[in-house]
């Protein structure tokens, strides 16, 4: 009799439970955001808190990540306990993992919603093999950030358009005690951001994206070029000391304080401008270095995606819709300083946002993903300790291409 009712006390546990965890499915939508800094997270929490709003029947639980921590916890999310809802990156990031079965295929939401033609500029960053698993949100920028009090300070006429014009501005920086250039090393992507622009402008965007697919070897003449030109700048120590000792979050008091004068950066650090500092902060172009080459850009696109072992498909499909919507990707290129994908929001008003508008639509040469976003995962952390590598001494140019090139030849699997 003890057992009997042992057993049924557990039959009850466990129906219990069954009914709870569908209660807490059904209607609770699981999402993670991969953020940096207090106002990104912010701009997120409204969007949610609107979605809210609209749609009272969905229980919005929000995860918020800081982003470096996010990229190495997002593989085994989607591949055991997935939530509903994730940011990502377009491009290579993306079908990394719909290749592997982890993202769900959203195509029909695509024709459901108009998206072919709302978001036509970015669909080829958005699909693997011809099926679509994200939806695009922001895209933004990448530039020159710089001090126009500091340029005015010391000389310089205007905002160099030319590499003589840049190098010469450089050379002024320097003369008068102020580092030229702010970079945060240890974040190694922060000096994949100079490799890409070096590439784009020296070699152009086809022989980049061939580069970026293993098909070149890193060996070529045509890249070691590029760290060539990126030697002279350090070389001439017009990037502040120690650049590797620093994050972004460590480098940028460098600009904040007049230390620095320049940053190559992303548009989405413009909204953690100081309020005070923001009139004396300029945004240009990447100067060119060949004209002969065309201008190519890095425009990475930002995401959301629909896991494929989500548990809630349904509250989640209602979600991108809704973030899909002209007037969400416009509030969260705000927010996040970016510029939003949807071909039908506003343009942004924001200066130097409306500036890296400019930029990207009239790249002539082509949109680049950005580094880690345009080759596989292995190659891409290779290659930024690589970059690190070759920060820290650049007389290793060809001990740090050579090893290079034998990654590209295990990973790719190349003769």
């Amino acid at each position: 009799m003890k057992k009997m009712i042992r057993m049924g006390v557990i039959a009850g546990c466990l129906a219990a439970t069954a009914a709870w965890n569908t209660a807490a499915t059904a209607g609770t939508l699981a999402i993670n955001i991969a953020y940096k800094g207090a106002v990104q997270r912010a701009v997120w929490q409204s969007t949610m808190d609107e979605f809210k709003k609209a749609n009272p029947d969905v229980d919005i639980k929000p995860s918020f990540i800081e982003e470096e921590a996010y990229k190495v916890q997002l593989p085994g999310w989607l591949s055991t306990q997935a939530p509903d809802i994730i940011n990502w990156h377009n491009g290579e990031r993306m079908a990394f993992y719909a290749s592997r079965g982890l993202l769900e295929d959203v195509s029909e939401d695509w024709k459901k919603n108009g998206w072919d033609a709302t978001y036509a500029s970015t669909k080829e960053a958005s699909s693997w093999h011809g099926k679509q698993y994200s939806v695009p949100t922001v895209y933004y920028s990448w530039g020159m950030f710089y001090r126009k009090d500091l340029f005015k300070k010391v000389g310089i006429a205007g905002e160099p358009k030319t590499w003589d014009e840049f190098l010469d501005a450089c050379k002024k920086l320097k003369a008068a005690g102020i580092a030229p250039i702010a970079v945060g090393g240890r974040d190694a992507w922060t000096l994949a951001g100079w490799f890409d622009y070096l590439d784009l402008r020296i070699n152009g965007n086809a022989f980049h994206q061939q580069l970026m697919a293993g098909d070149i070897a890193y060996t070529d003449a045509r890249v070691k070029k590029v760290h060539t030109a990126w030697k002279s700048l350090i070389d001439n120590k017009y990037f502040i000391d120690n650049a590797l000792s620093y994050d972004l979050d460590g480098a940028q008091p460098f600009l904040f304080q007049g230390k620095a004068a320049m940053m190559l950066m992303g548009t989405f650090i413009a909204k953690g401008f100081p309020a005070k500092l923001a009139p004396e902060m300029g945004y240009f172009q990447f100067p060119i270095i060949d004209a002969n080459v065309p201008t190519a850009e890095e425009g990475p696109t930002e995401s959301i995606h629909i896991p494929a072992k989500a548990r809630n498909k349904a509250d989640a499909r209602r979600f991108i819709a809704f973030v899909g919507t002209p007037a969400i990707s416009a509030k969260l290129a705000e927010g996040l300083g970016s510029l939003p994908a949807n071909s039908k929001s506003p343009a942004p008003t924001e200066p130097i946002s409306r500036i890296g508008f400019e930029i990207l639509s009239n790249a002539k040469g082509g949109i680049s993903q950005f580094y880690d976003r345009d080759m596989t995962k292995e190659m891409a952390d290779e290659g930024m300790k690589g970059m690190q590598k070759f920060v820290s001494d650049p007389t290793r140019i060809d001990d740090v291409l050579n090893e290079l090139e034998q990654s590209r030849k295990r990973i790719y699997k190349k003769s």
